[in-house]
């Protein structure tokens, strides 16, 4: 069993390093004119003060539960749920910042062809798919392995299989 637990931290590393990958390439690509950038630059500081107005009240909440958890359930869940809501909120911070970014670089491609701005438009939007995949897999994964290897719970037990729904939990926040 351990050799199919690595095997899918590989497939999780593997999603993650295709992501940052896409997302270089998204980039690279020519931002445009002056005058796209600077739409495009507002566009970006509203996107970022709703993240960080969202990712507030969503922390608020996620402390609560987190507290909640570890006495009504146990530390393990609790910091199941952690790992959750962290995983999660990475994967929508950075795959917000990713497709803020690219459209300006998607107008610009279609002044050239269809075809270019699809491809940055689809590259783009795949980077937030594949940070979702790679980084639930990482995280499930990863934290089994500490549960099962590290602290000794048996793969069966409760108290795992509780923990990994309290990722599942806290990556839905």
């Amino acid at each position: 069993m351990t050799w199919v637990l690595y095997l899918i931290i590989a497939c999780g590393a593997l999603s993650i390093a295709y992501g940052v990958w896409t997302t270089r390439a998204v980039l690279a690509a020519d931002p445009g004119t002056a005058r796209m950038q600077e739409i495009a630059a507002a566009i970006q500081e509203g996107a970022q003060a709703y993240l960080a107005r969202q990712y507030q009240t969503i922390g608020l909440v996620g402390v609560a539960i987190f507290l909640l958890l570890a006495y009504l359930l146990g530390l393990p869940e609790a910091i199941g749920f952690a790992l959750g809501a962290l995983l999660s909120g990475a994967a929508g911070y950075i795959g917000m910042n990713v497709s803020v970014r690219a459209n300006v670089r998607t107008a610009q491609a279609a002044t050239k062809s269809l075809a270019d701005g699809l491809s940055i438009a689809f590259r783009a939007g795949a980077v937030t798919g594949l940070l979702v995949a790679g980084l639930a897999l990482l995280g499930v994964s990863v934290y089994f392995l500490i549960l099962t290897q590290i602290l000794g719970l048996s793969p069966a037990s409760r108290d795992v299989i509780d923990a990994l729904v309290s990722l599942g939990f806290g990556a839905s926040l």
